[in-house]
């Protein structure tokens, strides 16, 4: 479905989404659009890179008030970049209508500037659930007449620990008429607040389709820790890649390989949570742009961050947890553009790591690799087919 066909939509948004070089609809933005529009509650599992951003962005601005310079619409993020991400992707629909205004709101940056901007009024509001708190207990912005509120990336945002905190906004909007929530996966936490607040929520799902799908040649190591940091070099270096996300699961781990990969002339830099936003953003711009081809990164510090031309994803450690792999390899292959995923592990792991895949139904996704003997190229092993293993199991 084309974006002009939409019914009930300013002419101004549509002008803007036509400025922002959109023409179609993803699958996500065509069920949703419509029922957000109607006023209904939604609960959407999509995949990410499916431009949930616009499924909400759209009809939450049409339903704006632009004479009333007060909050009216609340969309809350996990992380300090995700919500910029999705202010600024606000502030691109809205360029034809300057009288809508967003700010954005998040921990790290200077609360009174913040404030200040609150105070000036605005209509929507893009925050993350600590900051936001922090505001209304200093009565910087006052809630009460919210209509909508949205919970983007929801799961990760309640495996964070931000639970109480979700619940205590939403119970401050007196005048709230209809929460959604966009997720890559369902969490029993996504599920809890869904029960508490919704009301016959329009349960939205979106299979990874060949349209929507990000195109992910997916791929598992078995290695050591001595050998670990050779493999990830020569993975870059056979794969002629030029952009690569390396991801950790620890602060510690993810500068200590930064370093590491310093000293074997790769241009590198890390993202985790001890950094300033200004560091933040400096390297982000830097990635971006493409003057640092390798950012290693940890789970938390990487969420909502949109770059497109990731030729590769590494998983230097086996993810924490199920979610965390979805939303790794979910980095590359965005914009209908191929991309690879590696994950890392040793044997005491592959126990792990089976349940991971499978639970993620990305076993049949997945072919194992090594390196050849002079290790400077990838080898794809055969994959052992369900008849062989039948006959295998039968055989013994």
């Amino acid at each position: 479905m084309l974006y002009k066909d939409l019914a009930g939509v300013r002419p101004e948004i549509l002008q803007a989404v036509e400025r922002m070089g959109f023409t179609e609809m993803t699958e996500v933005q065509e069920k949703t659009i419509p029922v957000m529009m109607a006023g209904h509650d939604v609960i959407a599992k999509a995949p990410t890179g499916t431009g949930k951003t616009c499924a909400f962005g759209i009809p939450i601005i049409e339903r704006i008030d632009p004479s009333r310079p007060l909050p009216q619409a609340v969309i809350l993020a996990p992380t300090r970049e995700l919500a910029q991400q999705i202010a600024g992707d606000l502030q691109d629909l809205t360029h034809f209508l300057p009288e809508v205004r967003t700010v954005c709101v998040y921990g790290g940056a200077d609360m009174q500037k913040q404030a200040s901007r609150l105070k000036k009024g605005c209509q929507i509001v893009v925050a993350t659930p600590g900051r936001l708190m922090d505001h209304m207990r200093h009565k910087n912005i006052d809630v009460s007449a919210v209509a909508s509120i949205v919970l983007d990336e929801a799961d990760e945002m309640l495996n964070m620990g931000f639970y109480k905190d979700v619940r205590k906004i939403i119970d401050a909007m007196k005048a709230r008429r209809s929460l959604c929530m966009f997720s890559a996966t369902i969490s029993r936490e996504v599920m809890d607040i869904g029960w508490l607040y919704q009301r016959d929520a329009e349960e939205i799902i979106v299979q990874p389709v060949e349209a929507s799908q990000p195109k992910i040649t997916q791929y598992t190591l078995c290695t050591t820790g001595r050998s670990k940091l050779a493999d990830v070099a020569q993975i870059i270096i056979s794969g002629g890649y030029k952009r690569v996300m390396v991801f950790c699961n620890t602060k510690f781990t993810t500068a200590t390989l930064t370093n590491q990969l310093a000293r074997l002339h790769f241009v590198t830099d890390c993202l985790h949570g001890d950094l300033s936003q200004g560091e933040r953003n400096k390297i982000m711009a830097a990635f971006r742009e493409g003057r640092i081809a390798v950012l290693v990164a940890t789970d938390v510090a990487a969420r909502g961050i949109d770059v497109e031309d990731v030729d590769a994803v590494i998983n230097y450690e086996v993810p924490s947890s199920n979610e965390y792999y979805t939303h790794r390899i979910g980095r590359t292959g965005r914009a209908k553009k191929e991309g690879v995923s590696y994950l890392l592990y040793d044997a005491s792991e592959k126990k792990r790591v089976d349940e991971l895949l499978r639970l993620t139904r990305n076993t049949d996704l997945c072919t194992p690799v090594h390196f050849d003997f002079n290790h400077e190229h990838i080898v794809v092993e055969k994959k052992q087919d369900s008849a062989d293993r039948f006959q295998i199991k039968c055989y013994f």
